[in-house]
């Protein structure tokens, strides 16, 4: 279980509804369409096992606003369902998180669907992070961000560089010149490209979590290997 402080802190999934052709377009262009959709709805699978398992308050992001009823269909306890608004990650994630702050949420965390290998040592580390430092992030192998977090509105995050190797330095470098305390996280990784999937089949060998599970069983049956 996540510890105490988790209780004061909102999850936040950003998330797109999984469909064939849509998201994941660096998986689908190698191992196909219909191996590209089954991979995502297995990585959502397990983000929703991180919700479920998550002690304070719940909140699902769709990509799409036609997507609300769907999120609202998850087998998972929700508290709201905001949908993104136009625009690139940094508008969206601005436009979300202004919405839950002025429906009261406080601390905010937000992870998308694609980083499984967070465990529960990464949501905790993030949750005490935030009693102590204005922002969270965890750093992406690539130079993205697996997951960020804040206690205060986030300065203006729409000329980052979105899907770059540059993200997460320049967004910890936004945040400190906006006299905000930044704390990093151990790096992980996501997925994107299917090299990412080896190392994931071996990362997720040992881990017992049902739909952590299912995505390793689904990764050796095409024929990755978990050793």
């Amino acid at each position: 279980m996540f510890q105490a402080t988790s209780e004061v802190i909102t999850l936040v999934v950003f998330c797109r509804r999984p469909a064939l052709g849509a998201g994941k377009r660096r998986l689908a262009a190698e191992l196909g369409e219909a191996t590209a959709l089954k991979i995502s709805e297995l990585l959502l699978a397990t983000t929703l096992e991180d919700v479920v398992a998550w002690p304070g308050r719940r909140v699902i992001a769709p990509a799409e606003p036609d997507d609300e009823q769907w999120a609202r269909s998850l087998p998972v306890p929700l508290d709201d369902v905001v949908p993104q608004p136009p625009g690139n990650l940094g508008v969206r994630l601005a436009g979300v998180d202004r919405v839950l702050r002025n429906r009261g949420h406080t601390h905010l965390l937000y992870i998308g669907s694609d980083a499984p290998v967070l465990g529960v040592a990464d949501y905790r580390a993030a949750s005490q992070a935030l009693t102590t430092h204005d922002v969270v992030l965890g750093p992406a192998l690539d130079g993205g961000v697996t997951c960020l977090g804040s206690r205060q509105e986030w300065p203006d995050l729409a000329r980052l560089p979105w899907s770059s190797a540059d993200l997460h330095a320049t967004l910890q470098s936004l945040c400190e010149r906006a006299s905000l305390t930044v704390h990093n996280l151990p790096p992980r990784y996501d997925v994107d490209v299917p090299a990412d999937l080896t190392r994931l089949c071996a990362d997720l060998a040992a881990d017992a979590r049902p739909g952590r599970l299912a995505l390793y069983r689904a990764l050796r049956s095409l024929g990755y290997s978990g050793s």
